[in-house]
C-alpha cells in the first residue's frame, strides 16, 4: 500500500488558488472587488506625455469649507467627511487656478488612480475625434458598419447613438458581484473581442435607457476597427494625452497582453490632476489654449439632454448629467469624479478607495454654489 501523503491546508489553498486564477471565476475570487490599484494587474498600453506640460495655477491661499453637513445633517471638518469617505484626492480648481488640492493615505499628485468608469466619458471624446476625421461618418450608422460579425445576433438596427445613450437593448448583466456575469467577464476576461461578438439584445434598440457597460466596450471596438492601423491608446495620446499638455505618463489597461482591447468601459489609469485636465477641455467646449482637439458641437450635444429614442434626462454620450443646470461629470464606481461646473468655471475631482457614504454630485453642486 502506498504510504498517504500529508498536504498542509496553506499548500492545499495555495494550489487551489493557482488553479483558479487561471479563469475568469478563479481571477474574480482571488482578486475580489474592483480595486484603484488594479492597474497592477492587468496588461496595458502606455500613454506616453509631451515635453510641453500644461500645469495649473496654485492659488495664493488654499479655499476650501471648514465644515460640510454629514447625511444626518452632522457637521464635521471637510477634510474628515473627505477621509473618512475614504478619498484619496480631491481638487478644486476654478479659473484654471487650484484652489483646493489634498491627498490621503499615503497618495500624492504622482500616485496613480484607476479611472473605472470615467474611461467611458474618454471614450465618448474619442468617438467625437473620430468623427470629425470623418473616421466614423455618423452616430446613426449601425454598429454593424464597422462589427459586421454582430449581424448574426441581430444587431442591424442598433445605431453608434444608441450605444452612445445606452439604449441599445443590449442583454448585459452589469452585476459586479456576480463572478459568472458579464461585467466579470468583462473585466477579468481575457478575450473582449470574443466576448464582444456573442453579445445579445433583450430588446430593440432605442426604447430604454440601461446603464451597461457592454455599450462603450463595444464602441471601444468600432473605434479600433475605425482607426485601422493605430490602438485606441495610441489615439488617446494622439488626441489628447500630448495635446492637453499631460504632467505624467498614463496606461490604459488591456484583456490580455498580446494583441490586447482597450477596456474602453473602464481602466485608464493616471492621477488627479491629469484627469482634471479633461474636464478643463470640455469646460473650454473643445477647445485647447486655442487648439480645437474635438468639435463643440460634440461637447455641446454630449452634455445636454436628449429625450428622443429612450434617452434621459439625466445621461448623454457617456457623460452624467446630475441637473438641469448644465453641469455634468465622469464617474467611476469607486467615487471617481470629474465634475465640471460651466457657470463657475469650475472643475472638481475626487479619487477614492471607496465610494464612501456620501452624495458626491450634491456634495459637488454644494461646493460650487459656495464660491
Amino acid at each position: 500500500m502506498k504510504p498517504k501523503i500529508a498536504v498542509g491546508l496553506p499548500a492545499l489553498l495555495t494550489v487551489v488558488l493557482l488553479l483558479a486564477s487561471s479563469c475568469q471565476v478563479g481571477r474574480f475570487v482571488v482578486r475580489n472587488f474592483a480595486n484603484i490599484t488594479d492597474y497592477r494587474i492587468f496588461p496595458s498600453r502606455k500613454l506616453h506625455n509631451d515635453s510641453i506640460k500644461f500645469t495649473f495655477h496654485q492659488a495664493s491661499q488654499s479655499r476650501s469649507p471648514k465644515t460640510i453637513s454629514t447625511k444626518e445633517q452632522q457637521q464635521v471638518s471637510f477634510e474628515k467627511y473627505l477621509e473618512d469617505n475614504k478619498t484619496v484626492a480631491f481638487l478644486i480648481i476654478r479659473n484654471d487656478s487650484i484652489l483646493y488640492e489634498k491627498y490621503f493615505d499615503k497618495y500624492t499628485e504622482e500616485s496613480i488612480v484607476a479611472s473605472f468608469s470615467m474611461a467611458k466619458s474618454v471614450t465618448s471624446i474619442l468617438i467625437g475625434c473620430a468623427l470629425d476625421e470623418g473616421l466614423i461618418k455618423s452616430v446613426d450608422e449601425p454598429v454593424t458598419n464597422y462589427v459586421p460579425e454582430l449581424k448574426k445576433n441581430g444587431f442591424e438596427k442598433v445605431t453608434l447613438k444608441h450605444l452612445l445613450q445606452m439604449t441599445s437593448g443590449l442583454d448585459f448583466n452589469e452585476s459586479y458581484v456576480n463572478p459568472f456575469g458579464d461585467a466579470a467577464t468583462y473585466y477579468y476576461g481575457r478575450n473582449l473581442r470574443k466576448s464582444i461578438s456573442k453579445m445579445k439584445l433583450k430588446q430593440e434598440p432605442g426604447k430604454s435607457f440601461e446603464y451597461v457597460s457592454g455599450n462603450p466596450q463595444l464602441l471601444g471596438l468600432v473605434l479600433e476597427r475605425a482607426l485601422k492601423n493605430k490602438t485606441v491608446t495610441e489615439y488617446l495620446q494622439e488626441k489628447l494625452w500630448q495635446p492637453l499638455g499631460m504632467e505624467y505618463d498614463a496606461s490604459w489597461s488591456l484583456d490580455k497582453k498580446k494583441n490586447g482591447l482597450e477596456k474602453t468601459f473602464c481602466c485608464i489609469n493616471a492621477r488627479a490632476r491629469d484627469f482634471a485636465k479633461i474636464g478643463r477641455l470640455y469646460l473650454n467646449k473643445g477647445n485647447w489654449n486655442g487648439k480645437q482637439i474635438v468639435s463643440q458641437t460634440w461637447v455641446e450635444e454630449s452634455t445636454h439632454p436628449e429625450l428622443t429614442e429612450g434617452g434621459v434626462a439625466f445621461y448623454r454620450y457617456q457623460w452624467w448629467l446630475p441637473n438641469n443646470k448644465g453641469d455634468y461629470m465622469a464617474e467611476g464606481i469607486l467615487g471617481q469624479f470629474v465634475y465640471v461646473n460651466p457657470s463657475k468655471n469650475m472643475i472638481i475631482v475626487r479619487l477614492g478607495k471607496k465610494y464612501g457614504d456620501a452624495d458626491w454630485p450634491n456634495v459637488f453642486m454644494k461646493l460650487a454654489a459656495a464660491y
